[in-house]
């Protein structure tokens, strides 16, 4: 029983989608990280009563130099048409990665590619669900505890800033389970352009949520007592760390794809012996 469910797992790791899409979707999640930097600092810009802290935050998480690019946009009160038009650009560059999503599902699952310009329509919406999701696995869930830490220094939340503290460790990863599940079983259901049940997603989006959740406190560890912040970006191991982070979720990500269409294909061949065997 055991070995067949292993030679499963082993073919869907070896899949030639594995050795191309992880990477490329990883690349293009990096690649996302400007336009939204450059987004939230424009957002930290509009809350005033908030700036400072909203920059003492930002400048433990980010290099010194990419805060540099993004001081501008917080401390001053509009934005450019230029910047809009380079962030757009950004963004629709950054779908590139939905989009391979979408080709690729396509094939795990046996189906015809549709119309481009619908597909394009529809990886823009899977890299905003995408992003936010990512966004919210790096600032709540690996890098939550320093930013609480941070904010509780704030003169107004000293006085209940362990209440605040002890709430979100409590909170952080029942929410974290069930937002992630849900979002991820969105994505793969709308990545194939053929409708396929959603309970069909389960398998897949179980397996990344959880993956995802161990592989993110392990680098929230690694982040929270291992990592030297006054050298952080100084060396190019923590660099090398954080890349290795996205790359492990993005594969993992792609292993749940594979293991739906897994899951998916298996029915169509029972169902369809089933058939065989009432015709005749």
């Amino acid at each position: 029983m055991l070995k067949p469910y292993i030679k499963r797992i082993f073919n869907l790791i070896t899949r030639p989608e594995m050795k191309i899409l992880p990477g490329q979707l990883a690349y293009f999640l990096v690649l996302a990280i400007f336009p939204l930097l450059t987004l939230f600092g424009y957002i930290g810009s509009r809350i005033f009563f908030f700036v400072p802290p909203f920059i003492d935050v930002i400048d433990k998480l980010i290099p010194n130099s990419v805060l540099q690019i993004m001081l501008p946009f917080i401390e001053d009160s509009h934005i450019t048409g230029n910047i809009l038009f380079f962030m757009i650009i950004g963004f629709i560059l950054v779908s590139n990665g939905t989009y391979s999503i979408i080709i690729t599902s396509n094939e795990l699952y046996n189906i015809k590619n549709e119309d481009y310009l619908k597909n394009r329509i529809k990886a823009l919406f899977m890299i905003i669900l995408l992003m936010f999701l990512f966004v919210f696995i790096f600032v709540v869930l690996a890098y939550g505890n320093i930013i609480i830490e941070e904010l509780m220094k704030i003169s107004f939340l000293k006085s209940v800033s362990n209440h605040i503290y002890f709430v979100f460790m409590l909170l952080k990863w029942p929410i974290a389970f069930v937002l992630i599940f849900w979002i991820l079983k969105i994505i793969y259901t709308v990545s194939p352009d053929k409708k396929i049940p959603s309970k069909f997603m389960n398998k897949g989006a179980l397996f990344t949520t959880v993956c995802w959740l161990v592989t993110t406190y392990i680098y929230s560890y690694y982040v929270s007592h291992l990592a030297n912040y006054t050298l952080f970006y100084g060396s190019i191991s923590g660099i090398i760390a954080m890349m290795i982070w996205i790359y492990i979720l993005s594969y993992i990500f792609v292993m749940g794809i594979a293991i739906n269409a897994d899951e998916y294909n298996a029915y169509k061949k029972i169902h369809k012996k089933e058939k065989d065997i009432q015709t005749n």
